[in-house]
């Protein structure tokens, strides 16, 4: 219920992980033998291999393409009528905002449905059914949680998807436990205040970052000099630009990125985000080490890219921290 109101949605289902909030959304939407899906090229790394092998394997045909690309993509909506078109509001490591209204009416006039993963942005920053997606999924996990201390997954949706999510639920098993979801709902009450605080560290943090020497780039929509900064603003730029940010250390190769987190005093290396504290991991390693090298390269994660979830400490000790680390690489 508390995340139906969030989402603004008609029905809220919980799951075990966003992983299993995921594949059930595919499967309501109607993923099968048969049938095409079309998903975001650059989407969370197990969310490429739940789609690329798993729903492949199983006999349906998956096409990985640039959301960001709106021609390219109605080419290919237009060519292979897929039932599901499967975007992030904002994109896993690289930070790309997808123009949800725009993907929306191109994937209705094709025949598919709108799933947004909506982890990134969380519901204090955008509401994807308000703009025309059909399902929300989040891994509450992250910035629903909030405190690094549950795994669950959501999937909002409307009334009439409803029955299809609740059968699937409860014949595939991967429902949430009792004090998971109390958790969870421990999280919901705090969220606003949170991710308004790490929007703000984030923002700070990535115009520190911009200025850097030792930084070859940083992926933040809040930055001007992000592709997409004015369709963020648009999106959400009132609330905020997120608590997320990737960049590139110049130069560097695995070793230098992993001398840099073995550096870190505050910040805490760990694979999961959205917590109260700021994480760092390296994405080519963690999060999309099931990619390989190639297919990392198309997307465009390097081994020099850092990904940073901003916590809600002091600013200025953070930065502190990410000067002193940086200082450790030649």
């Amino acid at each position: 219920g508390a995340m139906a109101e969030l989402e603004r949605g008609g029905s809220a289902h919980a799951f075990a992980s966003g992983m299993a909030a995921i594949h059930a959304a595919l499967l309501a939407a109607g993923a099968r033998a048969g049938t095409r899906v079309v998903a975001a090229l650059d989407a969370y790394g197990a969310t490429v291999t739940l789609t690329q092998r798993l729903l492949t394997e199983l006999g349906a045909q998956v096409r990985l393409v640039d959301v960001s690309d709106l021609p390219l993509l109605e080419t290919l909506l237009a060519e292979t009528r897929p039932v599901a078109l499967l975007a992030e509001t904002i994109s896993n490591a690289l930070l790309k905002v997808a123009d949800i209204a725009a993907l929306a009416e191109l994937a209705h006039r094709h025949g598919a449905q709108l799933l947004i993963d909506n982890t990134f942005a969380s519901p204090y920053l955008c509401n994807p059914l308000t703009l025309g997606a059909d399902f929300v999924i989040h891994s509450a996990t992250k910035y629903i949680g909030g405190h690094g201390d549950v795994m669950a997954g959501v999937v909002v949706t409307s009334a009439e998807n409803r029955k299809k999510l609740y059968e699937l639920n409860k014949l595939v098993g991967g429902v949430l436990g009792p004090f998971e979801a109390w958790l969870a709902m421990r999280g919901c009450k705090t969220l606003s205040l949170r991710v308004r605080q790490q929007c703000v560290n984030a923002a700070r943090i990535s115009e520190w970052l911009a200025a850097h020497p030792k930084i070859a780039r940083v992926n933040y929509p809040g930055l001007t000099s992000h592709r997409q900064h004015d369709l963020a603003q648009r999106l959400f730029g009132e609330r905020g630009f997120g608590g997320m940010l990737s960049f590139e250390i110049a130069n560097a190769g695995r070793a230098e990125v992993f001398r840099f987190m073995e550096a870190l005093q505050l910040c805490l290396p760990a694979t999961t985000l959205g917590d109260v504290y700021t994480l760092m991991l390296h994405p080519a390693t963690t999060s999309h080490r099931a990619l390989t090298a190639e297919e990392r390269a198309r997307v465009g994660i390097g081994e020099g890219l850092v990904r940073l979830s901003a916590g809600i400490e002091d600013v200025n000790d953070i930065i502190a921290d990410l000067h002193q680390a940086l200082a450790r690489i030649a």
